[in-house]
């Protein structure tokens, strides 16, 4: 499955984006789908993750009640409504897709889109 982000950009602080990550080739519905981020001099964090079925959903601690994960399995398309944003969400962020769970397997990448939130 190949996958690309998109819907970074620059914000300030308290505000909202929306990422969006587009998925072709094998069928996008079979896998569990993540959104990770990556800091400067940080590791790559998992963020936000949904199963195939949406029944079951994933947030880190930093991001609970500020971000919501969806995807809309028709149009091959995971979302990530990320609202109240700090400078601690500044990243790179990148989906990626999993046959195994939502917290792990995760071995297709999409390329990143930088979030940067200014104070």
């Amino acid at each position: 499955v190949q996958l690309q982000a998109s819907g970074g950009g620059l914000v300030q602080a308290g505000g909202s984006l929306r990422l969006s990550c587009a998925a072709s080739g094998r069928t996008f519905s079979y896998y569990a789908m993540g959104w990770f981020r990556q800091a400067p001099g940080k590791e790559r964090e998992l963020v936000a993750a949904i199963s195939w079925s949406v029944d079951t959903t994933y947030y880190a601690d930093s991001v609970k009640g500020r971000f919501t994960i969806s995807r809309d399995n028709a149009k091959n398309t995971v979302y990530l409504q990320m609202n109240g944003l700090n400078s601690e969400d500044t990243a790179v962020y990148y989906c990626a897709a999993s046959r195994t769970s939502t917290l792990r397997g995760y071995n297709y990448w999409g390329q990143g889109t930088q979030v940067t939130v200014s104070s």
